[in-house]
């Protein structure tokens, strides 16, 4: 069988710190707010927040568009223009140059350039600039009854226009084309408004496509995120109603699941408390009782006449006055060490002197119990300095070895041993006891603990000498180990600093099997 082992204590506090956090006067508290229905959800507002992310996408894309490509596009038309122009103006001078002047012949390249796009109207000025060709004369209802030609119905802006000069061979400029679209100020034929209006539509249907869809998503997403919480919420709930074994089950390596493993772990940590707490409870009313109800029959029956008053019947009531009386100092004392209000005055000391003289001092003790009982001295160097507090040291040690004593039977071993490590000086008591059970472990260190019920009772203990202990070594910022094998024996190492610590450091409680 393999032994079990266990570990506890804590690194405190400094002394400093302590006194600093003591300073604050003012404290409040406030009960619970009934709980009343949000006006919201969560899953409400994580949806809401989907959909103002999707709009908000969208507007961006809106003003992107509205600034960037509209701008583009529009460039983009008036260069076709452009090039339309370019392109006509280098036909009628080509045929120009070939005709010698501004014959039908030239002006009918400027109409099949105009038939080409009914989009697209063309105006042809010479040199001199009258207008020789303007294929908006037929459209025109006026009538110049002079010359026989309509009046114009081309735009006069000049942004609304895109114009090339008509050059001839000999690199003189005869004339000019004015090229404009039918129906817009901003050059776009009927296709490229067509284009730009589809494609708008086209990207407003996305946007309302985008925008339901991270609602969907919305929905799902708080949905899934929300459930945790909610369950989390009820359990929280639960145990507030008194319901203890109330528990999450939600595990996962997320963050929600490591959420929620620790709320059951915390849950856990409360419903072990609040038992240990009425155990607690029960123990010391039961602890109590136990003496008085004593002392109360026997001083009944010395009244009654039923028991003479003798000088043994009056030890038998001063005898459980004296339990009583240790068993309320003990208490006393591990409150006082709980809270801070012991004085604790740590000096170097030379902690095998200090347990070798308290081995000798207790050596008598264990042999008129039939036990042997032996120190070990195991350090290379004969010698293990620490700072300790000397009389808290002394308690600590004789708890353990009263504890091994009680636990011991007849013809056993006691084995005080002083050692030391990189960081700490050890001290270990071990026993070739009853041995304590791996689950029983942890349980140890509670006060009025006892796996059997009646254990510490018949023993003579009090059930709060490793409560003490432990405090003990909490104050000098150490922590205790304890590795037992049932009907083998039991070991309790204190591991002391060699230095006093002033630094606040976590506390610790691990068991290993």
């Amino acid at each position: 069988m393999v032994p079990a082992r266990f570990v506890i204590g804590k690194r405190a506090r400094s002394q400093d710190d302590a006194d600093a956090t003591s300073d604050a006067a003012k404290a409040s508290w406030n009960t619970a707010r009934t709980q009343s229905k949000p006006s919201m959800t969560y899953a409400s507002r994580m949806t809401l927040s989907f959909a103002l992310t999707a709009i908000m996408t969208v507007a961006v894309l809106v003003v992107v568009l509205a600034v960037v490509w509209e701008g583009q596009f529009q460039r983009y038309t008036r260069a076709n223009m452009e090039r339309l122009a370019e392109n006509t103006a280098d036909q009628i001078a080509e045929s120009y140059d070939s005709s010698g002047g501004w014959t039908d012949e030239v002006l009918s390249r400027a109409e099949t350039a105009s038939s080409s796009s009914s989009d697209v109207g063309i105006q042809v000025v010479d040199a001199a600039g009258e207008v020789v060709y303007d294929d908006t004369w037929a459209a025109s209802s006026e009538k110049d009854e002079t010359a026989g030609k309509g009046a114009s119905l081309a735009p006069t802006a000049t942004d609304s226009t895109v114009s090339a000069s008509i050059t001839s061979s000999s690199g003189e400029v005869v004339g000019t084309v004015r090229i404009w679209a039918f129906g817009s100020d901003a050059l776009l034929t009927k296709s490229d408004a067509a284009f730009r209006t589809n494609s708008y539509g086209a990207i407003a249907a996305a946007a309302g496509i985008a925008v339901i869809l991270a609602c969907v998503i919305g929905v799902f997403v708080s949905r899934s995120l929300s459930r945790p919480i909610q369950r989390i919420t009820a359990t929280a709930s639960q145990i507030r109603n008194g319901d203890l074994t109330a528990r999450t089950g939600l595990k996962g390596s997320d963050e929600m699941g490591q959420l929620g493993e620790t709320f059951d772990d915390m849950a856990n940590s409360l419903e072990k408390d609040l038992k240990l707490e009425h155990r607690l409870t029960s123990d010391v009313a039961h602890e109590l009782r136990t003496p008085l109800m004593a002392m109360l029959a026997t001083v009944e029956a010395m009244q009654d006449g039923v028991l003479p008053t003798d000088e043994e019947h009056l030890e038998t009531v001063a005898s459980e006055v004296r339990r009583l009386s240790r068993l309320v100092d003990a208490m006393l004392q591990l409150s006082r060490l709980e809270n801070g209000t012991t004085a604790f005055e740590p000096v170097e000391t030379d902690v095998v002197s200090l347990v070798r003289g308290i081995v000798s001092a207790q050596e008598q003790l264990f042999a008129d119990q039939g036990l042997k009982l032996r120190f070990a001295d195991e350090t290379p160097h004969k010698e293990a300095r620490a700072d300790v507090d000397r009389d808290m040291l002394r308690q600590a040690v004789i708890n353990l070895m009263s504890n091994a004593m009680r636990y011991t039977p007849e013809d056993g071993w006691i084995v005080v041993t002083v050692s030391i490590d990189k960081t700490d000086v050890l001290v270990s008591v071990s026993d070739t006891g009853i041995g304590i059970a791996k689950e029983d472990l942890s349980r140890v260190f509670s006060r009025f603990w006892r796996s059997d019920a009646s254990r510490e009772r018949v023993s003579g203990g009090l059930g709060v000498g490793l409560s003490v202990t432990k405090e003990i070594i909490d104050r000098h910022h150490g922590f205790i180990s304890v590795e037992s094998e049932l009907d083998k024996g039991t070991t309790f190492t204190l591991h002391l600093p060699r230095e006093h610590r002033t630094m606040a450091t976590q506390s610790s409680s691990t068991m290993e099997g």
